[in-house]
């Protein structure tokens, strides 16, 4: 692999990095990286009206109570985060 092919994937994929920040990088904590996996996908399913119809008459309820449910559930979708290690 030639240098300049190395340093064009390398500055691409800074460049996804920077732009979304779900990507993650060496140093995310799984954690961080399935609490982003989680509010992306609540938030497909709010941001896509079928979708969001399809769950809301699944569990029985009305579309604005299953929005707000998962409007809500998107603020710790995976409980408060851990204590970190203080060395």
């Amino acid at each position: 692999m030639s240098s300049e092919l190395r340093y064009t994937a390398n500055t691409q994929l800074e460049h996804l990095h920077a732009r979304y920040a779900g990507t993650g990088h060496a140093d995310v904590t799984k954690y961080d990286w399935i609490t982003h996996q989680h509010r992306d996908t609540l938030s497909t399913i709010v941001g896509h009206p079928p979708l969001l119809s399809y769950l809301a008459i699944a569990d029985g309820e009305a579309i604005g109570r299953t929005k707000f449910e998962m409007t809500e559930r998107m603020l710790q979708p995976c409980g408060p985060p851990p204590k970190k290690d203080e060395d």
